[in-house]
């Protein structure tokens, strides 16, 4: 079985379509039991979540164990950032004792830019790993995404999928959109106007209005309504749970009219009585519990791959 190899793992923009499905297969292969690669030496990593989290923090940390990597704890509430170090400095502490790979979510865009590219001067030995930052990317959460979708159907081209809701404000809806449209898959998306950049995601697909084409899709990606990055924004200041959800939430009546083969993904944490009506969550249809079991193997196999990339545990 082929291998996926990287040097770090940021952006669903570094991956070609034969990557993406190799690493399904790949995480697909540890869902189903197979054993994991032996390590002939240790391997330490860190995760800096500077963002709360539960199921990627979580999830993250399962993967590492279960590949028998070594944990070094890191409380990003009690670490130097708080007295202003710098990203970069807390990466060259953490290199420096000897951790290899740095697993971090963090509020700026891009923020990993400035621990790849480096100055003549610099010197960074450590393998990256995306945990999502700000409104950028979520790679890991993207590749759990398609994982399910796989399971579902065996294929990508040609299916339906509609994205809903916070779109303007969302890494999840970027890493997918770009690499859904890339695997061939057509693209809907839809919510308030003041969410939806036409540049950005007309490139990608076609606004609609929920109820236009929700008996046609294959896969509804429900978006968190992400209040914490709406402060100051004039037009949700009055933002109205039920109006949300009486336009674009998943109700009983939208439920009913889903193809009999389509599925519900969400990124989490849910607004319940929001995007989604709470006894809905764990419906026939949802994919949400399958999401989150899927996505520390998913992380197993994105770990995977930067340690074979830069054979660390003597993988290669």
């Amino acid at each position: 079985m082929s291998q996926v190899s990287l040097q770090h793992f940021v952006s669903m923009e570094q991956l070609s379509s034969t990557d993406v499905l190799t690493l399904i297969k790949r995480a697909q292969a540890f869902k189903a039991g197979a054993p994991v690669p032996k390590l002939s030496q240790p391997v330490y990593c860190a995760n800096l979540f500077f963002e709360n989290s539960t199921r990627t923090h979580t999830s993250f940390e399962m993967a590492e164990r279960k590949l028998g990597l070594t944990v070094i704890p890191f409380d990003t509430a009690h670490s130097s950032v708080s007295k202003g170090e710098t990203l970069y400095d807390t990466a060259l502490t953490l290199g420096a004792i000897g951790v290899d790979l740095t697993v971090i979510r963090h509020s700026q865009n891009d923020y990993y830019q400035d621990l790849l590219d480096l100055k003549p001067e610099q010197h960074l030995e450590m393998g990256i790993i995306n945990a999502g930052d700000g409104s950028g990317q979520h790679p890991s959460q993207s590749m759990l995404d398609l994982m399910t979708i796989y399971h579902d159907f065996g294929y990508f081209r040609d299916l339906k999928v509609l994205i809903v809701g916070d779109l303007l404000n969302s890494r999840v809806a970027r890493s997918n959109m770009q690499m859904l449209k890339k695997l061939g898959a057509k693209l809907y998306f839809a919510g308030p106007n003041y969410w939806f950049d036409a540049q950005e995601f007309g490139q990608y697909g076609q606004k609609v209005e929920v109820d236009q084409v929700i008996d046609q899709v294959d896969v509804v990606m429900l978006l968190r309504v992400q209040h914490e990055r709406h402060e100051g924004l004039e037009q949700v200041q009055n933002f109205d749970e039920h109006e949300y959800n009486y336009l674009y939430g998943m109700n009983q009546k939208r439920y009913d009219k889903l193809k009999k083969t389509a599925i519900i993904l969400h990124p989490g944490p849910i607004n319940r009585g929001v995007e989604w009506d709470g006894y809905l969550v764990e419906a026939a249809k949802s994919r949400f519990v399958t999401q989150m079991e899927n996505g520390v193997f998913m992380r197993m196999a994105m770990l995977e791959a930067v340690l074979r990339g830069r054979k660390l545990g003597g993988l290669a």
